[in-house]
């Protein structure tokens, strides 16, 4: 098992922080998403402590691959009969595609957090610690950012399918190895 990026893979660590993230970006989307169904008191409040750890842990997951690829860049994209075909169209799309989920990666978890702070609520670090809220609680501007968030949280999951679709688009339609190279075990 390779930690580091190879001309053809990528490596463990970046296979690790990048399914880490989806599963955290999964979670607390279906906690914020579904919060409703939970019962109120313990279960709802259990689900949101979850929520906003999980929204947390993404931030120190993106600051992990963001210093992780500026030690070990990524491997250059495959050539393949799809990119020849789109031309210099495919390199700037997924591109942009890449920094808007990563743009999205950072601003949905501190939208998260000032809506927390709007509701005049600590910050739960992982159960270890709080931060006070820096203002007092405001319900206006609380259900404002609110809705920010949800629209942030869902944007990133849409674009998050997206970027799943064109994996699999490429490795069932084109053939080619842009899916495998993030999967574990791949880089045979």
């Amino acid at each position: 098992m390779q930690l580091f990026n190879s001309t053809k893979d990528y490596g463990a660590v970046p296979q690790a922080l990048h399914w880490l993230t989806v599963f955290l970006v999964a979670l607390a989307w279906a906690l914020g998403t579904f919060d409703d169904v939970l019962p109120k008191g313990g279960p709802r409040d259990s689900g949101l402590f979850v929520h906003i750890c999980a929204g947390i842990a993404i931030l120190f997951l993106l600051v992990a691959r963001i210093t992780w690829r500026l030690v070990d860049p990524a491997p250059p994209p495959e050539a393949t009969e799809f990119g020849s075909w789109m031309g210099q169209w495919l390199d700037p799309a997924a591109r942009i595609a890449h920094y808007s989920l990563y743009v999205l990666l950072i601003a949905v978890p501190v939208v998260g957090v000032v809506l927390q702070f709007a509701r005049g609520d600590a910050l739960p670090l992982f159960g270890l610690a709080e931060i006070p809220s820096p203002w007092l609680k405001d319900r206006a501007f609380a259900q404002n950012v609110k809705e920010v968030h949800e629209f942030l949280a869902h944007a990133l999951v849409i674009l998050a399918a997206f970027h799943a679709a064109a994996a699999l688009i490429h490795h069932w339609v084109f053939r080619d190895r842009t899916l495998v190279r993030m999967l574990p075990h791949s880089n045979k």
